[in-house]
């Protein structure tokens, strides 16, 4: 089974193909990742289209069943918040015109579910991430780590809500 799965964002937005594995040594393997920024020079529309563009090339390629995207964490910035979901509409259109499961984790979960504590620090869920999967490259940004983060947590816990 092959899962596309989404840290949400209109600057940077993370994404990662796994797969489960038959391999009894390592239960997933990650067959891509990567963090598509887009520069802020575009106007915002013009940044939605091109995730979209990502997006869906790497669904077209990897045919996953199954999309998984982090929920929004609130923060103060209203403004912040609300062009991330539009991203995030973006995102779950394409899903859906691909007829993929769409299945949405929180970030405490995501915690609990990578390093067993739900007030883990981004470092702590990157250093688990690193343990918990063979990375085959560097990555540089936070956001790629967090989207293999949201893939580890779908193949570990049951889903809990299918959107």
């Amino acid at each position: 089974m092959k899962i596309i799965s989404i840290d949400p964002g209109y600057d940077r937005v993370g994404i990662a193909i796994l797969e489960k594995s038959k391999n009894t040594h390592h239960k997933e393997i990650l067959l891509y990742s990567d963090c598509l920024v887009t520069s802020a020079k575009n106007i915002f529309t013009e940044r939605l289209r091109l995730i979209g563009l990502k997006i869906e090339e790497i669904i077209q390629q990897y045919q996953p069943t199954v999309m998984v995207i982090e929920s929004l964490f609130f923060n103060s910035n209203q403004k912040t918040v609300m062009l991330v979901s539009e991203a995030k509409g973006a995102i779950k259109y394409i899903a859906l015109s691909h007829k993929l499961d769409i299945f949405e984790y929180t970030p405490l979960q995501i915690k609990i579910a990578i390093t067993g504590y739900g007030r883990s620090s981004k470092q702590q869920v990157t250093a688990m991430v690193k343990k918990l999967i063979p990375l085959h490259k560097k990555i540089v940004y936070d956001d790629e780590y967090d989207a293999v983060a949201v893939g580890l947590t779908y193949f570990a816990i049951n889903p809990v809500k299918k959107i």
